[in-house]
C-alpha cells in the first residue's frame, strides 16, 4: 500500500493507540497527524491514574517533544487547537482488565467509534523481571485484543512487537 493510499485509509477514522508515550508510539502519532490531519480522532491510552495526570503526561512526554516541531511549524498558532481537537488522552493501563479504563461512557464511545487499534505498548528492557515483562508484553497484548474485539467498527488491529536475535 502506498503512502497516499494509507493516508486516505486513515481519513475520518478513529484510532486507538497504546504505548503513545514510548519511542515508536510518539513517531506513529506524529506521522498520522502530519500525513492525515483529517483523521477523525486519536485516542491515546496513557498509563496514569487520573485524567489530569494523563493529560499532563501526553503534553510533556509526547506533544512537547521536538518530533512535533514540523507539525507545530506547519500549523502555527492553530497547533494547540488542532491537538485538542484530534488527540484524546485516555487514562488506563494495558495490564488491567478493560485496559484500566474506568469511565463507562468513554468505553461505550470507544467501542462504537474505534476503527483501528494500534498496540505499541511494551517493555523493551531485556533485563526486566519476568513477571513484569509477562504482564506488559503478553497479558497486555491479550487485553488489547479483547478490547479490539468489542469495537463494533474495528477493521484493523496492528500489534507491534520486539524481537531479539542471538
Amino acid at each position: 500500500m502506498e503512502i497516499g493510499n494509507i493516508a486516505e485509509f486513515l481519513r475520518d477514522k478513529t484510532i486507538f493507540v497504546t504505548g503513545s508515550t514510548g519511542f515508536l508510539g510518539k513517531i506513529f502519532v506524529e506521522k498520522v497527524l502530519r500525513v492525515q490531519p483529517n483523521v477523525k480522532k486519536l485516542f491515546l491510552l496513557v498509563r496514569a491514574d487520573d485524567a489530569e495526570v494523563t493529560k499532563r503526561r501526553l503534553l510533556t512526554d509526547v506533544i512537547a517533544k521536538e518530533l512535533f516541531d514540523a507539525l507545530r511549524e506547519k500549523l502555527g498558532f492553530g497547533f494547540d487547537a488542532f491537538i485538542s481537537e484530534q488527540v484524546n488522552p485516555v487514562a488506563g493501563n494495558i495490564v488491567c482488565e478493560n485496559l484500566g479504563i474506568e469511565n463507562y461512557d468513554l468505553m461505550k464511545e470507544l467501542y462504537k467509534e474505534v476503527y483501528i487499534v494500534v498496540n505499541v505498548a511494551a517493555t523493551i528492557n531485556f533485563y526486566e523481571r519476568y513477571d513484569v515483562a509477562l504482564n506488559i508484553n503478553v497479558l497486555g497484548a491479550k487485553h488489547v485484543m479483547e478490547f479490539a474485539k468489542k469495537c463494533t467498527e474495528m477493521k484493523m488491529l496492528l500489534h507491534v512487537s520486539t524481537g531479539l536475535w542471538c
